[in-house]
């Protein structure tokens, strides 16, 4: 049975995106990135809202180039790798391999595909993410925090979700990153 992890890299106040919907200031350096690459070697189905998998299905055809670092390249190869799953309600049509279209997240859909499979989930899209964890169906987070305050956008986290977390692990990053994986309390 694989798990559903919500994986977001966030500001130090919490949020995913700036109030004007910029988000550079989160790009990892070579050192987070190399991380996050070992972390989504587990995954096998990636779970998206529309406007995240607009943001990720650049890897479709990026990172093989001649000027692209090594770790890009890794990451490339490991999201191409990986199933994904769109929910949106106005995409009519996805633009990657191994990609399909879904109108909803549905909890018990979820729930049947971390039992159907022995790899991984992963959950990205900070609305999507909040319907799940509200639906109880997340089994953990991991947040990478970026030192820096943007002082306010889209919440990493949603409101009105109150859950107890276990804290699994933790890192720090010469970049000043800092890194949390947290289980959900029920899964104790």
């Amino acid at each position: 049975m694989g798990k559903l992890t919500y994986s977001a890299i966030a500001s130090l106040d919490g949020f995913v995106e700036d109030e004007s919907g910029r988000f550079d200031w989160a790009a990892p350096d070579a050192e987070v990135h190399a991380f996050v690459n070992e972390l989504e070697k587990s995954v096998g189905t990636y779970l998206y809202g529309r406007r995240m998998y607009e943001t990720m299905v650049f890897w479709e055809t990026q990172g093989d180039g001649p000027d692209d670092h090594e770790v890009s390249a890794e990451y490339a190869q490991v999201w191409r790798a990986a199933d994904k799953v769109v929910f949106s309600r106005t995409l009519e049509s996805v633009s990657s391999e191994r990609t399909s279209l879904s109108r909803e997240l549905d909890a018990a859909s979820v729930a049947e595909l971390k039992r159907a499979t022995d790899r991984d989930l992963s959950i990205g899209g900070a609305e999507l993410a909040g319907e799940a964890l509200a639906a109880g169906v997340v089994d953990e987070v991991q947040l990478l925090l970026v030192p820096v305050l943007v002082g306010g956008g889209k919440r990493a986290l949603p409101s009105g979700v109150r859950r107890d977390l276990e804290l699994l692990e933790h890192r720090t990053f010469g970049s000043g990153t800092v890194f949390l994986r947290y289980r959900m309390a029920a899964d104790l």
